[in-house]
């Protein structure tokens, strides 16, 4: 089973672009954080920060275009994809990406570009 389960933040405004037929391609780096802590001798760990690369296609990058900004804690559920390349230099390049098959917002509406129900 290919299975990855991230929560995160959106380190930069994503990336949409559309390919063939209008499907639409997002791209976003979201950033997980593991919290520092104190062993029982007294020695600090500190945080630890990953980024990921995150790929969602069609209506979920439409979503994305649309509602998902810098910053915006995200819950996505998908799967490791791996691909090379080789890049100017001729050097081996190595790829690791989460091809989303699932995404929730998590940062609260006001912060992601929500609009609330309008009272009028």
């Amino acid at each position: 089973m290919n299975k990855v389960m991230l929560i995160g933040n959106v380190g930069a405004d994503p990336e949409v672009r559309y390919v063939e037929q209008g499907v639409a391609v997002a791209r976003l780096r979201l950033a997980t954080t593991e919290r520092g802590y104190t062993l029982q001798n007294g020695t600090q760990v500190p945080d630890h920060t990953d980024w990921h690369n995150v790929i969602l296609w069609r209506k979920l990058a439409e979503i994305v275009e649309q509602y998902v900004h810098k910053g915006d804690k995200l819950y996505i559920e998908g799967r490791l994809r791996y691909s090379t390349y080789d890049d100017k230099q001729g050097q081996r390049r190595y790829v690791t990406e989460i091809w989303a098959d699932n995404m929730e917002m998590l940062s609260p509406k006001s912060d992601n570009g929500l609009s609330s129900t309008n009272p009028e």
